[in-house]
């Protein structure tokens, strides 16, 4: 239960939107707008006058944008970071870079203009952001992304075998886990074992999110789709706003994907996907449950641990929520808690 108040500065550069988020947020009795700023210069100085918790920064600005004020805040002063953003292509493009540059969640503007909902899971969100763990940006330089690795598949320039895989790890993540991923799939040999992923995130995204990761890793990174099979070399990324389901196709597996209602308060659900997974792959499986809040997927590991599968979750020093990987671990569905940067490392070692 939310017990101390959250200190949150809106940054936005229309004074309506700002007017907006500020009233919605402050409907939440947990939650306190201490402050507004309507470019990032003005936000600069008011980080270091008022000290927020967190807080909610449009992605487009005039003067300089979310993600360059990101990359010149958080190696100082880091602190939990929500983005507001468009669903155009280039507020995709722009969300992900910001979550690269350490924000720790996005919402996303409605198209239709309603931002009741918008706003009730901003609150939800700045609630997860104040207990992110964001120290690891403290004087840490940021490495430039290549305008290719956020837009544009490169499936075609890669090699990638046509084996179905005898075996399949399967990965579940959320908050913060859109960088936890990068570094543990691009940490993968490009001959590893055929991989599904779902990352809480929503339809859209998914898409953009699956090419960066393909630009930048050794193994080929596509969105699922209903009827892929699960090959050596290939990394399968939940779609958002569907379920997906590992199934038994010929000698191997595929993935279902398909319309469903939320499990565990979610769609993509990491406890449909690895439930699945224990069903269909049992013993043949590995698993991964890396950061992020609640416990979706923890009953679904445990089911998978019990089917015969080595399962692991990130570490609570290296998570920026210690949520899903706590939940899987003490119900028995990880066997044992690892450094993000050793989680591939750990999963390779369970092909030996």
């Amino acid at each position: 239960m939310q017990t101390r108040t959250i200190r949150v500065l809106v940054i936005d550069d229309s004074l309506l939107v700002r007017k907006i988020l500020s009233e919605g947020l402050a409907k939440d009795p947990n939650i306190v707008v201490c402050g507004t700023a309507g470019d990032p210069y003005q936000a600069r100085d008011e980080i270091v006058r008022l000290k927020p918790d967190v807080l909610t920064l449009d992605v487009e600005m005039p003067k300089m944008n979310g993600v360059e004020f990101l990359r010149r805040l958080m190696p100082q002063y880091p602190i939990p970071v929500v983005m507001v953003s468009s669903l155009t292509e280039r507020g995709q493009k722009t969300t992900l870079e910001a979550m690269a540059a350490g924000a720790v969640d996005f919402v996303a503007k409605p198209k239709n203009g309603n931002l009741e909902q918008m706003v009730d899971e901003l609150c939800t969100k700045v609630k997860i952001a104040s207990t992110a763990n964001v120290s690891h940006w403290k004087h840490k330089q940021y490495a430039p992304i290549s305008a290719a690795s956020v837009g544009g598949s490169v499936i075609g320039n890669k090699i990638g075998g046509q084996t179905q895989s005898l075996r399949i790890c399967a990965i579940g993540a959320s908050t913060g886990g859109t960088e936890a991923l990068r570094e543990v799939i691009c940490g993968f040999p490009k001959s590893f074992i055929g991989t599904v992923v779902v990352q809480h995130m929503p339809s859209g995204f998914t898409k953009m999110f699956a090419d960066r990761l393909n630009s930048l890793a050794n193994v080929i990174v596509k969105e699922a789709e209903d009827g892929d099979l699960i090959y050596d070399g290939r990394v399968l990324i939940a779609q958002g706003g569907k379920q997906l389901e590992v199934i038994r196709i010929g000698a191997g597996w595929g993935v279902r994907v398909f319309d469903a209602p939320l499990c565990c308060g979610h769609r993509p659900s990491v406890e449909q996907m690895m439930n699945s997974v224990a069903k269909n792959v049992g013993n043949k499986a590995i698993g991964a449950m890396l950061t992020g809040m609640g416990a979706d997927g923890a009953n679904g590991m445990k089911a998978m641990r019990d089917a015969g599968a080595k399962c692991i979750a990130q570490d609570e020093a290296t998570c920026v929520v210690f949520g899903m990987p706590k939940e899987a671990y003490q119900r028995g569905g990880a066997e044992m808690l690892v450094p993000l940067p050793k989680i591939a490392q750990t999963l390779q070692g369970f092909l030996r």
